[in-house]
């Protein structure tokens, strides 16, 4: 198996892909160890010394290290735990787990508008960098997004909010008069 990696614009976060499929839809974050007990990928990750986060997608793994751990150390524990859980045969996640999806039946217009524009045009782009956006929610015209994998914690990811998301959503949506990190 041979697994590519990439840097992301957070110097804490690579991106690893595996050339094969991690989930087969939507994204999951581990904040930690515990949170990620219900992924066998996640929990032999999370047994290396000096992982904060993994964050799994459908063709790619992030993770993210702390400030005092190297990247030289980490980087080829993490592509043996990586080769280890697709040797072992396991799924990546756990029988009967969900990533708590919810029902986009009850949105509003703008709500449907946002989404769609957050999937289409947001979404492609922040998964090259190694991570993902999900909307939170939208009241009163703030629109609250949450950042996650190599985004969550980038130094260039206010900057993404404000200046590239912020001002497309204003432009297509009037709505929209602001755009901000939910908070972790």
């Amino acid at each position: 198996m041979f697994i590519q990696t990439e840097e992301t614009p957070n110097p804490n976060t690579l991106k690893f892909i595996p050339g094969v499929q991690v989930l087969e839809k939507d994204t999951i974050e581990f904040k930690d160890k515990d949170s990620a007990a219900i992924s066998n990928l996640g929990k032999l990750i999370f047994l290396i010394n000096g992982i904060e986060r993994v964050f799994l997608a459908t063709d790619f793994v992030s993770v993210t290290k702390n400030q005092d751990t190297n990247w030289e150390i980490l980087k080829p524990l993490i592509l043996t735990a990586i080769m280890d859980h697709y040797a072992s045969g396991k799924k990546v996640m756990e029988e009967n787990q969900n990533n708590n999806n919810k029902s986009v039946d009850e949105d509003s217009e703008i709500v449907k508008q946002i989404k769609e524009l957050i999937d289409q045009r947001v979404r492609p782009a922040v998964a090259m960098d190694g991570g993902d956006i999900s909307f939170c929610s939208f009241k009163n015209g703030v629109v609250t997004l949450q950042m996650k994998g190599a985004c969550a914690g980038c130094p260039s990811s206010t900057a993404t909010l404000k200046m590239g998301i912020e001002n497309m959503l204003r432009h297509y949506i009037p709505e929209v008069v602001e755009v901000k990190a939910a908070e972790l």
